[in-house]
């Protein structure tokens, strides 16, 4: 662990252990809320007359809201402020359009004429899940033994931008991997292989304590069987066998085009003569009948 961790989590520990036996601590709560939504402390109370409720926030017990005693009123402070309301009738805490800067450590203090009492509540916010995003890695293509010559499709599912989740591919309602990350906001990726002709259903699913998002696998759209050669072309050992076969093909083609060229010619000019000896032969004919 980080050595720059210990300051902060033992004045964390410091500040839970000075806020029980008269100090926060009595009882504890743990709320989970979606980014954008509205949550609601409860105090657990109604609020007498002479009671006096506050809210503190972090580690720090930095005050948030107030409400006074007889008069009733109302105060919210700092980064609750325009967002934040109190019940005047149970002091709760209401926040809207919470945020993921909002998670962290309330405190509540109740002092009331005979005693003092004291609430905390661990607020999580969770950002609004990405939906996975399913590619096919051709690069990967490949192809079992021959004797069974069944070809294979590489998959990646991933997601981008997101913590506290779990990334995971199930094969039918069962899941056959996963991977998770805590607070770092990074970028996942989870891949999958499987048999072109699979028939089972696949999916990738993304989730956290309150909300998850699933995609589910097209094998006939994504998957497109390789070729004897691969995916994208053949072998770089055939490409010069290829290059002499191309080039014995060329000059043969030509001889036989020319070939063919000069006997149709001949044809022609043998066509030729005959007309002109008929031509002849009719001129000659015509003349001994004049005669």
């Amino acid at each position: 662990m980080n050595s720059s961790m210990f300051p902060n989590l033992t004045f964390l520990s410091f500040s839970l252990l000075l806020f029980t036996n008269g100090v926060f601590g009595d009882e504890t709560e743990y709320v989970s809320v979606m980014e954008g939504d509205s949550v609601t402390l409860h105090t657990g109370v109604v609020k007498q007359k002479d009671d006096r409720i506050l809210w503190y926030f972090g580690p720090e017990n930095i005050l948030i809201a107030q409400l006074n005693g007889k008069a009733s009123s109302t105060k919210i402070y700092g980064r609750v402020a325009g967002r934040g309301t109190l019940d005047s009738q149970t002091g709760s805490l209401t926040i809207t359009n919470i945020s993921t800067t909002d998670s962290g450590l309330y405190n509540l203090k109740i002092t009331s004429k005979n005693r003092v009492s004291y609430k905390t509540s661990i607020v999580t916010v969770y950002a609004h899940l990405p939906v996975p995003v399913i590619i096919s890695n051709s690069s990967k293509c490949s192809s079992s033994s021959s004797s069974s010559s069944v070809s294979k499709c590489s998959l990646l599912c991933s997601v981008v931008n997101v913590s506290h989740v779990t990334l995971s591919w199930f094969k039918g309602n069962s899941s056959i991997s996963s991977i998770s990350v805590s607070d770092l906001s990074i970028s996942l990726s989870l891949p999958l292989e499987v048999e072109h002709q699979d028939k089972n259903t696949f999916s990738c699913v993304l989730n956290n304590n309150i909300s998850t998002q699933t995609t589910h696998l097209d094998i006939s759209q994504l998957c497109q069987p390789c070729s004897c050669f691969g995916p994208t072309r053949p072998p770089v050992f055939l490409i010069p066998v290829l290059l002499c076969a191309v080039g014995l093909l060329i000059p043969t083609v030509a001889i036989c085009f020319r070939k063919h060229r000069g006997g149709y010619q001949k044809a022609n000019l043998m066509k030729s003569g005959h007309e002109a000896v008929l031509t002849i032969k009719e001129r000659e004919h015509k003349i001994q009948e004049q005669v």
